[in-house]
């Protein structure tokens, strides 16, 4: 484990992509920043894709991560929604992968578990607790932000641990992982 790094939280979206980055120095990490891609102004799914790739990359040239945390996709009941998700989840990892940056996947359980203590926790409870571990002043009006941050956050609390998150440490792995 490096003693300096920078991580780069994700919860990817075709409306919003939340995301947000911590430096880690040794054991203590510090809040760098927090935003959101908004994609609501656009219609065609696949420009939102291409916005989503671009601003992945735009902050991977720009802070310079060393790893990578994203949200991985839920399961839920409407599969055009769960397609959509996966491919938005898909172009922010292949930016991260095309600058051979390693990425984990975490369940959306997992990151609440690891931030509140509380797998079932709602987006206000893991928003709290990110403020109150990071000394944040305020938050921000869509909390997907805040779950872009915490995915960062639990990427730093499971450090050396491993229990089943998905890693990828650039093309190569993940194609060898999707291989039949």
């Amino acid at each position: 484990m490096a003693s300096e790094k920078i991580i780069l939280g994700i919860d990817p979206g075709t409306t919003i992509m939340g995301f947000g980055l911590i430096s880690v120095k040794g054991k203590q990490m510090q809040f760098l920043q927090m935003n959101e891609l908004l994609l609501t102004k656009y219609d065609n799914h696949y420009v939102k894709l291409k916005l989503i790739f671009e601003r992945t990359l735009e902050l991977i040239d720009t802070y310079h991560p060393d790893e990578i945390a994203i949200e991985a996709p839920f399961f839920g009941k409407n599969v055009q929604s769960m397609l959509k998700l996966g491919r938005a989840q898909g172009v922010a990892m292949a930016a991260g992968l095309s600058r051979e940056i390693p990425i984990t996947e975490y369940l959306p359980k997992k990151i609440k578990m690891a931030i509140t203590g509380n797998g079932n926790a709602s987006k206000e409870q893991v928003a709290k607790m990110l403020q109150s571990l990071l000394g944040l002043k305020t938050l921000p009006k869509n909390l997907d932000a805040t779950d872009g941050l915490a995915a960062a956050v639990c990427h730093f609390y499971n450090q050396g641990k491993t229990s089943g998150e998905k890693k990828y440490s650039g093309w190569t792995a993940y194609v060898k992982s999707k291989a039949p």
